[in-house]
């Protein structure tokens, strides 16, 4: 087992990652001071509950936790203001009260939905992240929380970090090759904009990765969330630092909110993001390989680079303001400066944004 430490002084927690840690969790529960008085609720979605929730259950109930669960759809359209309040009325059937824990057991719409619900319950109980997918490494580490308005992600939210991260990986090793490729983007992400030792070892090892190799895998997943855990501790709440970890999320984000949250997925909409952001970095001095090797990295772990042709140019622009770093009138955007560096432009102009988004319509998947 690998244990990272997110640094927030007395709201500091621990992230495990390993093989079968599901089957411990009762245990890391109380080592943690989860109550067994008080109820706790289990959040998980329709294709991660057929697997894991009755055997965590279970396994809780043995230990002597009183547990509840609700299960809500698989897919992005389960970060609503109606399923929120769903869980919110399931909370307060089963008498959640100050001291109880809400567990989260899924992807990262499971984890973001479940972990809003628990910073508004009574004003905020206490959380755990169980993440099921490789994307989640990225959204189960830091406390940013929030369901989805129809017309911007993540609009509606809270910082409310976990009390701990449990990470099996055994998890994942049923993930669909979509959600296998999705979640390698974050993992890329990571290196991007912290370790180009750590780019050229995820090209070097992608074939691996895709196959799910578990040492090559745990690795992969242990640098990501050391990346996030280390800006994190440094900027828990994005006033500089932490909006580094948004390379490629303006324009995916966008993308997201036009597609209706569901043609792409947040992986993919991304990878073109991060795509379009090496354009605009190579057009404002970076050296060109920064667009050759993101171009690159995304292509071979079977990402698109591209927009599709029938999004609408200015549907994808209007999604830029509304999104929250669109600051004062001014859009603020991640630019890489080298492979492994990135800075953060308070100015960047509308129109060469607008222009890489029409680049990126062009874009192809061909090496």
């Amino acid at each position: 087992m690998r244990e990272l430490t997110v640094d927030l002084g007395d709201r500091s927690y621990p992230i495990y990652i390993g093989e079968g840690l599901l089957h411990r969790a009762a245990e890391l529960f109380a080592k943690h001071g989860v109550s067994l008085k008080s109820p706790l609720m289990i959040v998980s979605d329709a294709n991660v509950a057929d697997t894991y929730l009755g055997p965590l259950e279970e396994q809780l109930r043995s230990a002597g936790y009183l547990t509840v669960s609700i299960t809500v759809p698989s897919g992005e359209s389960s970060k609503s203001l109606s399923v929120f309040e769903s869980v919110i009325t399931k909370a307060l059937e089963a008498g959640l009260d100050r001291h109880s824990t809400i567990v989260a057991l899924g992807g990262g719409v499971v984890g973001d939905l479940a972990g809003y619900a628990a910073a508004a319950y009574m004003r905020g109980i206490r959380f755990i992240q169980i993440p099921t997918t490789i994307l989640a490494h990225d959204s189960s580490v830091g406390g940013k929380v929030a369901v989805n308005h129809p017309l911007a992600k993540n609009i509606i939210g809270a910082f409310h970090q976990p009390e701990i991260v449990l990470y099996d990986l055994q998890t994942l090793q049923t993930l669909p090759g979509r959600e296998v490729r999705s979640g390698l983007a974050e993992v890329i992400k990571h290196g991007l904009i912290w370790d180009a030792g750590f780019v050229s070892w995820i090209e070097e090892n992608m074939a691996k990765l895709l196959s799910l190799d578990p040492e090559s895998l745990g690795y992969a997943l242990y640098k990501g969330c050391s990346v996030k855990a280390e800006v994190v501790s440094k900027d828990e709440r994005e006033q500089d630092l932490r909006a580094i970890l948004n390379l490629g999320h303006t324009i995916g984000h966008a993308l997201e909110a036009v597609a209706g949250y569901g043609e792409l997925t947040h992986g993919e909409a991304i990878a073109i993001g991060m795509v379009g952001s090496a354009r605009i970095g190579v057009e404002l001095g970076a050296p060109e390989e920064v667009y050759e090797v993101t171009r690159r990295l995304f292509i071979s772990c079977g990402l698109p680079v591209g927009i599709p042709a029938h999004y609408d140019t200015d549907a994808i622009m209007s999604a830029m303001m509304r999104d929250k770093k669109f600051k004062e009138g001014r859009m603020v955007f991640v630019v890489p400066t080298a492979i492994g560096r990135v800075e953060i432009d308070k100015n960047m102009s509308a129109d060469l944004v607008r222009r890489t988004v029409e680049q990126l319509k062009g874009e192809t998947g061909q090496a």
